[in-house]
């Protein structure tokens, strides 16, 4: 599938995710143009899958417009996007080619939102997180902003069970190196690693759950313009002491040596779900919106696995992105499309409200 002569890139197409997103466009009827700094890992894709490649890396501006220049969309899939996302945002801009990415990462989404008046002018989209658990999440902070327009606070949260790639592995490292974070009056704020702790039925049962600081710390807020925003998971009382103490040790991580001993090692051991897994396993998705009055409604979604709703979402919003004109800007994925598109994917159900 092309687009007046130009076509999609997947960038990082060798990594996990990367893969997978690859081969679910060819199931979609794309030709991608597969690509990355890996050559022999990149080719060997490429080869398999019958796709054209390029290698080259992030370091350079004028390389990477050079390569996008015929690009009408990249799906960024190669992290940590701390790292990779702002040189592929800025190049993007100046070849106008649409970017979109999978990250869960806060800086990245607030980065993206500060290029809104560039990607306007160059009339490109900017979408960050168009995997999991951005999409699902925040298609949900959208629909329970609709049932209660007044929200002062939301919390979400999701519990997928599932094992990280290597890549997600990684980007936590950077996590816990930066503490929590939470959205307050507006504004993220930082806060303690396991900043609060309360008892979440996510729909499967209520378990103990944890504050993290996800994408939708970020993502939320300019979805739905509710100012406090918080996202949790569930982890085991004894989990939640052990993450309480890393903030103690914080400061070490903020090291890079440190940190790269860690991925190093998280790299050899970290491995996503295999097909058989993820189609076995399910995803659940919690949101709770307040208001000053102290009204509260309760939201739950299933999905499914959440590796497996990226590769479908990261797909999806790029044949959007090919079919439709969208005015340039920064844009979160139910800004994009609209907050019906979880539903768009097998393996998903309908909304469960209660008040």
């Amino acid at each position: 599938m092309t687009f007046n002569n130009k076509q999609l890139m997947i960038y990082g197409a060798n990594g996990y995710t990367g893969e997978l997103i690859s081969k679910e466009a060819v199931d979609k009827g794309f030709k991608p143009i597969l690509a990355g700094r890996n050559q022999l890992a990149i080719e060997k894709l490429a080869k398999e899958l019958d796709l054209e490649f390029r290698v080259f890396s992030l370091d350079f501006k004028n390389e990477i417009e050079t390569n996008l220049k015929d690009i009408h969309l990249v799906i960024h899939c190669a992290g940590p996007f701390s790292a990779t996302a702002e040189p592929m945002m800025l190049a993007c801009i100046e070849s106008k080619t649409h970017y979109t990415d999978i990250t869960g990462e806060i800086g990245v989404f607030e980065l993206a939102q500060s290029l809104n008046e560039q990607a306007n002018k160059s009339g490109i989209v900017i979408c960050p997180g168009v995997g999991f658990d951005v999409v699902p999440t925040d298609c949900l902070a959208s629909m329970l902003k609709e049932k209660m327009p007044d929200a002062t606070h939301l919390a979400l949260g999701f519990d997928s069970g599932s094992s990280m790639s290597p890549g997600t592995a990684k980007t936590s490292i950077e996590g816990v190196a930066s503490g929590g974070r939470v959205r307050k009056s507006g504004k993220i704020t930082q806060v303690p690693l396991a900043y609060k702790e309360r008892k979440i039925n996510f729909g499967d049962g209520e378990k103990n759950a944890v504050t993290i600081p996800w994408g939708d710390v970020s993502t939320a807020f300019h979805s739905t313009g509710i100012p406090n925003v918080e996202v949790y998971i569930p982890m085991s009382p004894k989990g939640v002491k052990n993450m309480r103490k890393m903030n103690w040790f914080r400061w070490l991580v903020k090291f890079k040596f440190v940190q790269n001993k860690m991925k190093k090692q998280v790299g050899k051991t970290a491995k996503g779900p295999d097909e058989s897994q993820r189609d076995k396993l399910k995803t659940y998705l919690w949101g709770e919106v307040t208001n000053d009055a102290g009204d509260k409604v309760v939201g739950r979604i299933e999905t499914c696995n959440g590796y497996q709703l990226t590769y479908l979402a990261a797909v999806e919003i790029a044949k959007f992105l090919f079919e439709n004109d969208v005015d340039g800007g920064a844009y979160t994925p139910s800004k994009l499309i609209d907050n019906q598109l979880v539903y768009r994917f097998e393996g998903s159900k309908e909304l469960v409200v209660e008040s």
